[in-house]
This record gives C-alpha cells, sequence and structure tokens, in this order.
C-alpha cells in the first residue's frame, strides 16, 4: 500500500494536527489565541447603550460588588459573556484567613484578591460606577485595587479612520520614534551634541 491510501489512524491524525498547529522559527508569525486580544488592541466592537441609561453601557469590563449582611463579593462582568472573575469572602480560603467577613480588613483583603486575579487574566482596565462614600469600607476596596495595578477607566475604541479624515489616530500596534519616551542617556547625548 501507498502511504497515501493508508488508512487513517489516530496517531497519524494527532501527528498532521500537531504538524499543522505548532509554530515554525522560520515563520514570522506567532498564534494568539487570547480571546480578549481584540479589546486589548482596542478594536474590538463596544456596545454604546442608550443616550439617557444611567449609568450607562458602554464598557468591556465592568465592576460590580455585592454585599449582604454576612459576606462581600465582587464580579468582573463582561459585556457579552457576564461574570469572568468574582472573589468572595464567603470562599472557604478567604473566610479562612479573616476575623470577620464583613469588615474593614474582609474589604481591602477582598480587594487584593481581586486585582490578583485581574492580573493574572490579563485584565488591567474596567469600569466601575460604584459610589462610595470617602472613608467607607467600599472606598478603601475601590483604592486597595488601584493600588495593586487595576484601572477604572477603560481606553476608547479605536474609530475606524476616513480616507476624508484630517486627522488618523496612531494606531496601539504600531510605534512611533516620537512615542518612544527617551532615555536618561540619549538626552545627555543629545545635550552634548547641541553644545
Amino acid at each position: 500500500m501507498s502511504r497515501s491510501a493508508r488508512p487513517l489512524t489516530s496517531a497519524r491524525v494527532l501527528h498532521k494536527i500537531k504538524a499543522l498547529t505548532t509554530p515554525q522559527s522560520n515563520e514570522g508569525f506567532v498564534v494568539n489565541r487570547n480571546p480578549r486580544n481584540l479589546e486589548r488592541l482596542r478594536i474590538a466592537y463596544k456596545p454604546s447603550g442608550y443616550h439617557l441609561e444611567k449609568p450607562g453601557r458602554s464598557y468591556w469590563h465592568t465592576l460590580e460588588i455585592n454585599t449582604s449582611g454576612r459576606y462581600v463579593s465582587a464580579d468582573v462582568k463582561h459585556y457579552e459573556n457576564g461574570v469572568i472573575l468574582s472573589a468572595s469572602t464567603a470562599e472557604w480560603a478567604i473566610k479562612q484567613q479573616l476575623y470577620k467577613t464583613n469588615d474593614t480588613s474582609a474589604f481591602v483583603n477582598l480587594g487584593r484578591v481581586l486585582a490578583h486575579r485581574c492580573l493574572q487574566s490579563g485584565i488591567t482596565e474596567m469600569t466601575c460606577n460604584v459610589d462610595a462614600v470617602a472613608g467607607s469600607k467600599l472606598q478603601k476596596l475601590l483604592q486597595t485595587l488601584q493600588d495593586n495595578g487595576v484601572s477604572f477607566k477603560e481606553p476608547t475604541r479605536l474609530k475606524n479612520s476616513q480616507p476624508w479624515d484630517a486627522y488618523r489616530q496612531e494606531k496601539p500596534w504600531e510605534v512611533s520614534e516620537q512615542s518612544i519616551p527617551a532615555t536618561p542617556l540619549q538626552t545627555t547625548a543629545t545635550k552634548s551634541k547641541q553644545k
């Protein structure tokens, strides 16, 4: 039997799949399997909602905080897929480390845990429509999230430029020399050349 006429076996199919999916080193591309890649590039669809809606629906990710008499939970919701990350003081691992599950230290530690989970999953920006009184437990949770690297301002969506537009936005995946900050060695070298 010739090689091409042999019946397909699972080993041959698996070998063919591996050969097709592993990138070769000499090829100039990388397969990105991140489902949030278009959001990071700012070209994904972002719902605009209605103009009279408050607080609005123009977000990719939003933070929702629910407090009950005994527990506190915080969820990060995607506009399309629902809850993608959550942390709660009702979780056994968190509850075992707390004295009470709804005091100020519980809010602060919940903020630390949620920020860590957000950074691990690659979510660094989200909207937050929670109004917190200054000095409250809720304000301390939000401040802890911000201190640990989560921003509450999402970038705007990159609009398609038309041929007649006078100004075209710089694309986030392109880097120009003007956008690169100068290092201290480069600034001293340019000053010495100017003298």
